[in-house]
């Protein structure tokens, strides 16, 4: 069970991934052996399901980000487009989705040619994909991983500073006449 400290220790975590453990437990007022503990149990319930560095696409040659919906024809054929798309670097994100498409990836790639080889060659290629539809993405104004949890506190994001976000208001219940 999560409990308060080990929100507030995902929370620190998320909004600095490379804080010490020592860094954590002065935040939390536990001591650095307790923290480790909390942590091995976070990652052995899955609830950390790693740690990464976030790295800016286009200076690593990647200048393209889009969007690509995929309708599949039958069910029978997702386990085969799921693992297709899992293979390939360029796939950042794959999601099985309801609407229109069966599954919404998100890529990164060098440019619309590399772009348009991997939509022709390797998602139309797959068995029962029937179409694509790409938008390509012209500014990003906000990008994040950090999840706010259900249960915690409300917190300000940490790119709230550059994203407008208002509060959210609880909903007053109406008079009766």
């Amino acid at each position: 069970m999560i409990d308060p400290i080990d929100y507030k220790i995902l929370d620190l975590l998320q909004r600095n991934a490379r804080m010490t453990q020592s860094e954590i437990a002065a935040s939390v007022g536990m001591s650095q052996p307790a923290v480790a503990e909390r942590l091995r149990k976070l990652e052995q319930d899955g609830v950390i399901i790693g740690y990464a560095a976030r790295v800016d696409s286009r200076k690593l040659g990647k200048d393209i980000t889009a969007f690509i919906g995929v309708r599949i024809e039958h069910p029978k054929y997702n386990k085969e487009f799921s693992r297709r798309m899992i293979q390939h670097h360029d796939v950042l994100e794959c999601h099985r989705v309801t609407g229109a498409d069966s599954y919404l990836l998100k890529v990164v790639t060098e440019n619309t040619e590399s772009l348009d080889r991997l939509i022709s060659e390797v998602v139309r290629t797959v068995p029962g994909v029937t179409r694509t539809l790409t938008t390509i993405v012209m500014s990003s104004f906000k990008e994040s991983t950090y999840i706010q949890p259900a249960e915690s506190e409300p917190t300000t994001a940490p790119d709230a500073a550059t994203a407008s976000q208002g509060k959210r208001q609880k909903a007053k219940p109406k008079r009766q006449k």
